[in-house]
């Protein structure tokens, strides 16, 4: 890893989805609901959603990933596409999402993002394996932040209207 040279990549082409909820029995996104596809591959959304590429991508070095980013569906209609093969209906999204849809009314221009990790490149240039050696605020093997104590408690209605469940206490 940290011999030889610094080897740079873009890796593009992620599915949109990554498989189907065995529960709503609808495509799982595979960033996030607002990455847009890939636009050869608009017209498989609704007949081969597992087969559309995500206009996603990655930075790696050597084999960490340095950050990652996408661009954004800035369409209302191509927006609200998305929802409903994921399941979530015009009344769900202007309720979870209207913040940020309404500015779609107004001409939102194209537009995307990148995160860089600027933790994982000290620690390839520091020589360290693990990033936690470098990183500012870390946390334990499980999660935890021993400074702050996060993440605090979640409520069961919380996690029930994400559609998740809560998972029993780790011993200890």
């Amino acid at each position: 890893m940290h011999e030889g040279p610094y080897r740079y990549v873009w890796v593009i082409d992620f599915p949109l989805f990554v498989g189907i909820n065995p529960t709503t029995k609808k495509p799982q996104p595979g960033h996030h609901p607002f990455c847009h596809p890939h636009p050869d591959d608009i017209a498989k959304l609704e007949t081969d959603p597992l087969n559309v590429r995500a206009l996603a991508y990655d930075l790696v070095l050597n084999g960490w990933e340095l950050g990652s980013g996408s661009i954004r569906i800035h369409e209302p209609e191509l927006q609200r596409r998305v929802f409903q093969i994921l399941g979530i209906d015009d009344a769900t999204a202007d309720r979870k999402f209207g913040f940020f849809l309404q500015p779609f009314k107004y001409g939102a221009p194209p537009h995307g993002g990148f995160a860089y990790g600027i933790d994982r490149l000290v620690a390839i240039l520091a020589g360290e394996e693990n990033i936690r050696e470098v990183i500012a605020f870390p946390k334990t093997q499980s999660g935890l932040d021993p400074m702050t104590n996060a993440p605090g408690p979640v409520e069961a209605a919380q996690l029930a209207e994400l559609g998740l469940r809560t998972l029993p206490k780790p011993a200890g």
